[in-house]
């Protein structure tokens, strides 16, 4: 198939950038084209790919000469992919659903994936337009609409070989990601200050983390790695006796928690969002439903088997299952458009 990846622009597409969904579409383009698929991506200068590269924006939002401001990046990109939509059996946008009004102008069929959990105005936009084909990425996505059904539900993967399996972890607990109150880093440094247990901090400083975080590191019960990726990232995931994931807010999906398990590392979770979906109970992690029983669960999760963990993350995220589930997903679209 001639397929089209339509990527967001917040930074190129390449293994190693400064935006997941970039990342993503660089990983799912190299498990297209493993397949046998001729892939095009649209996306910002700088961007690689196993396959074309239509560059529309000579940078990321507000750099290199793009325009500061991010939506018209992203139309621009969305405009320049469907005026050469003849070239193609399918296009996937994932530029949120800014691709639906464009729908009409398209000469193959489109998907429509965002890759966040979607407000109101996203709503109205499918709603406008019901006939429209929108994947989702948990099957909690778009629960908050019950009215729109999602054509697919198709999790993210993750490129298994740049996870190392730990079968023996080392005595601390991980925090890994971003800093912001939404993801729960002094919830995290709370409970691991109530259990006795030496808890690792991971993820880009910004102010929050200076104001809030950094008086709280004291480098012996509370430690700071900084931003770490590649296979730093995996040292440091599978030396943990767990991933600390209090969350605060439902989420689309979770790609921390796979990274963890490929590691074989068991997750404390809070219960939100895609969390259910991805962690299963008593066997990769333990949730929460409640602040209060959260840190209960933490403990917990040392007991459990990594080796199976990291075998059951295998089987249910890998680059690989995800991208034969988009491509079959395409198929369809493609055979409904030739009769």
């Amino acid at each position: 198939m001639r397929i089209a990846q339509i990527a967001t622009l917040s930074a190129p597409v390449r293994q190693e950038t400064g935006g997941s969904v970039e990342s993503l579409l660089w990983l799912l383009t190299r498990e297209l084209a493993k397949l046998g698929h001729e892939v095009t991506v649209f996306g910002t200068a700088g961007s690689e790919a196993d396959g074309e590269v239509v560059v529309t924006m000579p940078g990321p939002y507000a750099r290199d000469g793009a325009p500061e401001d991010w939506h018209l990046c992203e139309w621009v990109n969305l405009c320049r992919a469907v005026e050469q939509s003849g070239r193609f059996d399918v296009l996937h946008s994932h530029a949120y659903l800014w691709g639906i009004p464009l729908q009409p102008f398209s000469r193959a069929p489109m998907v429509h994936t965002t890759h966040i959990v979607p407000d109101g105005d996203s709503a109205k936009l499918w709603a406008a337009a019901p006939q429209s084909c929108v994947t989702a990425i948990s099957r909690h996505q778009w629960s908050a609409f019950p009215e729109l059904k999602p054509a697919a539900v198709i999790s993210h993967g993750v490129d298994t070989t740049q996870f190392s399996f730990r079968g023996q972890p080392e005595e601390y607990v991980l925090y890994l990601g971003r800093f912001v109150s939404g993801k729960g880093p002094m919830l995290a440094i709370q409970t691991a200050s109530q259990l006795g247990l030496r808890l690792v901090l991971a993820g880009p400083s910004n102010p929050y983390f200076r104001e809030k975080i950094q008086p709280l590191v004291d480098g012996r019960n509370v430690e700071y790695a900084g931003f770490v990726t590649g296979q730093e990232r995996s040292r440091l995931l599978g030396g943990a006796r767990a991933l600390i994931y209090p969350i605060q807010h439902p989420e689309a999906f979770g790609l921390v928690l796979v990274e963890a398990m490929l590691c074989g590392t068991p997750v404390a979770a809070m219960r939100l969002g895609a969390v259910p979906e991805i962690v299963e109970e008593g066997v990769s992690g333990f949730t929460a439903a409640t602040r209060e029983e959260f840190a209960p669960v933490v403990p917990k999760c040392f007991a459990l088997d990594r080796k199976r963990i990291h075998q059951r993350a295998r089987e249910r995220f890998s680059a690989e299952k995800m991208a034969r589930e988009y491509a079959a997903f395409y198929e369809t679209m493609a055979a409904r458009r030739s009769t």
